[in-house]
């Protein structure tokens, strides 16, 4: 087999790749020896700006298959029938980590999809919780500050986190699965993914229901214990990644099935809480879980960077039948996605292979930086034209409706809708085994001892109200172990 030729980025063949080229052995270098400067110059800007939240993480491409009829509910051409599939892509990832950070860290789980349909690419973009901490995205900025560093110290800090916390008891509901062995899952393939948000389903009648997401594994939920945790992420900082990497190599193709709970117009009139709230679940009582496929990855992406690194998600890019709600952080995310991979990655950054829709694109957009003609060349930039055969169809019109009112104002987020304790209460009481809730009591205890400064106090006993109300044993055993005194008014009251 013949070797392939070295050469420069532009393709033109060159031999000295080993050594600079020099005024004599021992003189200076010449600032002609192109091929030096080329390489340093690439070398410098092999690396993009870190995303702020989800930096480190770990993707594969896969297959999505529907194994269950629900054309009732969607006209989306994914769904149309039983045994459609598609390919997808996904990246798992913790959130408040930096991109060196511990697989293993105590965190919430990006769980990110994408599917290539021939409708366009639909991307999930999701956590392994089925609710989050806020239910307004203006709020998302500080809360992620308080994930990250002090400005001063550029530490993280136990009493930024709870001082925020304590404030905004919206945040019990995904506080206490945080600090549940479900913030610290064994990897990847051993923990469940939600879309998290209230979606839309619009079928061919131009009927629309209100839709979660949900994606179990098949490989059962497995979690490390605080202490394992830890462990793991000083001997192994990249467990999970070499976990999903070394179960494809082996053909050990992590599995998971997706189901969706369906609520009507009318159930969500009548539902005890906002049903649009990212804070609270959907009891699968009373809206019992509906499968729909499987998912399947089976290939580890052949560089890392270029697949995984610059893989971009945006719960915007959505396919006809699927849609909106009025959710306000997923509203607020429609915006915040996009411009933040039209500034990482670039404006074309869906030209990408792994961004790209394999099937069919066409539109006006034009140049930027990295654009990829290949795809319109020489065609109008501009609509409408006389000269190309592109057509708007209007068989994806977007759904049309009435809103319940048109009053514009800044809504208080908690309006109607103050009841932060009820799901939490459920989770420990009902959800948690006698075990789940030791390990979340020692983890919480762990944590709030990480608390200081002059506002120490009034932090910790602001966050032991909201325990209380939730549940009366849980703020207990905090306070005891914290050697808090105990009274009434600190049982009864949120303040």
């Amino acid at each position: 087999m013949d070797n392939k030729k070295l050469t420069t980025g532009s393709g033109a063949p060159y031999y000295e790749h080993q050594d600079s080229q020099t005024v004599g052995a021992r003189g200076p270098v010449l600032l002609q020896d192109f091929i030096l400067q080329e390489n340093l110059a690439h070398f410098v800007r092999e690396r993009i700006p870190e995303r702020i939240v989800h930096a480190k993480g770990s993707g594969a491409y896969g297959k999505f298959t529907v194994t269950h009829d629900i054309s009732k509910y969607t006209k989306a051409k994914l769904f149309s029938q039983v045994g459609n599939s598609c390919k997808m892509f996904a990246r798992f990832s913790t959130v408040g980590g930096e991109k060196g950070s511990a697989d293993t860290a105590r965190d919430p789980r990006g769980f990110a999809l994408k599917f290539y349909t021939e409708d366009g690419n639909w991307d999930l973009v999701g956590n392994n919780t089925p609710v989050f901490f806020i239910k307004d995205a203006k709020k998302f900025p500080d809360f992620i500050h308080t994930q990250k560093r002090v400005p001063k110290t550029n530490l993280k800090s136990a009493t930024m986190m709870w001082d925020f916390w304590s404030l905004n008891p919206e945040s019990l509901h995904q506080v206490l699965i945080l600090m549940s062995d479900r913030g610290t899952p064994y990897g990847f393939r051993h923990m469940h993914g939600f879309g998290s948000h209230t979606f839309s389903m619009i079928n061919d009648k131009n009927e629309r229901v209100w839709v979660k997401f949900h994606f179990k594994t098949k490989q059962g939920i497995k979690n490390f214990n605080d202490a394992d945790a830890t462990k793991m992420a000083g001997e192994n900082p990249d467990f999970a990644q070499e976990d999903l990497c070394n179960a494809i190599d082996n053909g050990d193709f992590p599995k998971w099935t997706m189901y969706i709970q369906v609520m009507t117009e009318e159930q969500a009139k009548e539902f005890r809480w906002n049903p649009f709230d990212i804070t609270k679940v959907w009891f699968q009582a009373d809206f019992p879980l509906i499968e729909v496929g499987e998912m399947e990855l089976n290939e580890v992406p052949v560089n890392y960077f270029a697949h995984v690194e610059q893989s971009t998600f945006s719960p915007s890019n959505l396919i006809n039948g699927i849609s909106f709600s009025p959710d306000k952080m997923l509203q607020g995310r429609l915006f915040s996605y996009p411009d933040a991979h039209r500034y990482r990655v670039g404006v074309n950054a869906h030209h990408l292979e792994v961004n790209k829709c394999p099937f069919a694109v066409n539109n006006y957009q034009r140049d930027g930086f990295m654009a990829d003609s290949s795809g319109y060349q020489d065609k109008p930039n501009y609509h409408p034209n006389s000269f190309d055969d592109i057509q708007p169809d209007s068989s994806y019109k977007n759904f049309e409706y009435e809103l319940d009112s048109n009053h514009v104002a800044n809504f208080n987020r908690n309006e109607n809708d103050d009841d932060h304790y009820t799901q939490p209460g459920l989770l420990y009481t009902k959800a948690m085994s006698q075990e789940d809730r030791e390990h979340l009591v020692n983890n919480i205890i762990g944590s709030m001892k990480g608390i200081d400064g002059p506002k120490k106090d009034e932090i910790i006993n602001r966050q032991l109200c909201h325990f209380f109300r939730a549940n009366i044993e849980l703020g207990m055993k905090v306070a005891s172990s914290l050697s808090v005194n105990i009274d009434a008014n600190m049982m009864n009251h949120s303040k």
